[in-house]
């Protein structure tokens, strides 16, 4: 298995990840734990940012001293319908905007053709210092040349 399929894949629109529901990830009813789904939606933005050939424990920039760094601003989540172990899902992340100080992403999560979870993820861009920053062109770039 190659680490790309690990990864999930670049799309047209922007990345897709496959992953199962384990037991780990359900309640006591067999349902997924609504908290879980956050995992999985974090998983695929990493995974994005790997394929895209940003690796987060390096965003510094060469010749920047700032640093850069993306941390969530604010989620949107509308539950459609739960998923429930042994499940397979297709978390799907597309870009809406990266740009300024900011970046939104919109993700779903899917099991076959039934949509469970809509998301927009805000993502702020700071600085080493917490300070927000503006993202660098060539980076926002990546973000639309997916797949």
């Amino acid at each position: 298995m190659s680490l790309i399929s690990l990864a999930g894949e670049l799309t047209e629109t922007g990345h897709r990840l496959i992953q199962r529901v384990y037991y780990e990830d359900t309640d006591f009813s067999g349902v997924v734990y609504h908290a879980r789904y956050l995992h999985f939606m974090e998983r695929a933005r990493t995974d994005y940012l790997r394929l895209l050939g940003v690796e987060q424990a390096s965003l510094a920039i060469e010749g920047d001293v700032e640093g850069l760094v993306f941390v969530v601003h604010r989620m949107e989540i509308d539950f459609k319908s739960p998923a429930r172990m042994d499940d397979v899902l297709t978390i799907e992340t597309g870009t809406e905007k990266a740009g300024g100080a900011k970046m939104i992403l919109q993700q779903q999560i899917r099991r076959g053709e039934s949509l469970l979870i809509a998301a927009k993820v805000i993502i702020a861009v700071i600085n080493g210092q917490g300070r927000p920053r503006r993202l660098p062109e060539a980076l926002a770039t990546k973000f639309f040349k997916a797949g």
